[in-house]
């Protein structure tokens, strides 16, 4: 049995940089904070805490003197304002291109434009880009832009994570509802480049396996992209959620895995699906 996993399966430097930043420090401090999981993964999760990397809700739970992390989804304008008033010690780890997409929104709204962000209602990245200006608009897929009123100027941008695809099926739609429209795409390069290899992928081979954890909204757009071409696709977070049943007459296997997916995680599922093909 054939197994091909995608040259840029797994971590963005994005998230491999914020993960390795956690590590760092903790070392360095014997403990950081970060306001929720840095990354949408249980696994890279659990390890950071063990390193002394702690997850807590609020900034009233961080000792003052404190280093809390910020994420590299992005953070609200208030929490970094309270983190400061608490005289806590920052460390940013915002993925770079998140904070492109901040200021984009910001020179957009300068402009006089409505902001409409295209994303998941309620990730945390969405949340942060929303929370750059005021009144901004949230549209998650076709069906809620076409309920959007007409405006007359109006600066659209994206979660960075989104498929190329729904992102063009709405800003079809918003092209007729706004007269003055300046779209910028911010889908981030990564991204574009793990989509594509999955498009490549799934048409080769006779089963795909997306690696990432299942609260992953990137990790779950892969697996609907895999989906979409090959249907005996399955998406799992780990290598003991593999079935043997799967690679029944399989000859070749494609792997990819979410942004947020460690690289040790791509082995044991690659070293597990290897093992079933010598039982089969």
């Amino acid at each position: 049995m054939k197994i091909i996993i995608a040259k840029d399966a797994g971590y963005c430097f994005g998230v491999r940089d914020a993960v390795d930043l956690a590590y760092d420090i903790a070392k360095k401090e014997g403990s950081v904070y970060m306001l929720g999981d840095i990354v949408h993964n249980e696994n890279v999760v659990q390890d950071l805490n063990k390193s002394g990397a702690k997850v807590v809700d609020t900034i009233d739970q961080i000792p003052s003197d404190a280093t809390v992390l910020f994420r590299a989804h992005g953070t609200k304008n208030d929490v970094w304002e309270n983190a400061k008033r608490k005289s806590l010690k920052i460390k940013d780890a915002t993925c770079p291109l998140v904070h492109e997409i901040h200021n984009e929104v910001k020179k957009l709204s300068k402009e006089g434009r409505k902001i409409i962000v295209i994303g998941d209602h309620g990730h945390d990245e969405v949340i942060a880009i929303a929370n750059q200006v005021p009144n901004t608009i949230v549209v998650s897929n076709a069906e809620e832009a076409s309920k959007l009123k007409k405006f007359k100027k109006a600066g659209i941008v994206s979660q960075s994570t989104q498929t190329i695809e729904n992102v063009q099926e709405i800003i079809n739609i918003l092209m007729t509802k706004v007269f003055d429209l300046n779209f910028v795409n911010t889908i981030c390069y990564p991204t574009k480049r793990n989509q594509e290899q999955i498009k490549e992928l799934a048409y080769i081979v006779d089963v795909m396996i997306i690696i990432g954890s299942f609260s992953s909204a990137n990790s779950k757009r892969l697996t609907m992209l895999s989906l979409n071409i090959n249907s005996n696709t399955h998406q799992v977070s780990g290598s003991d959620e593999i079935n043997s049943s799967w690679f029944k007459n399989c000859k070749s296997v494609g792997i990819s895995a979410g942004a947020s997916t460690p690289d040790y995680l791509i082995h044991q599922v690659k070293n597990k699906i290897e093992k079933i093909g010598l039982e089969l």
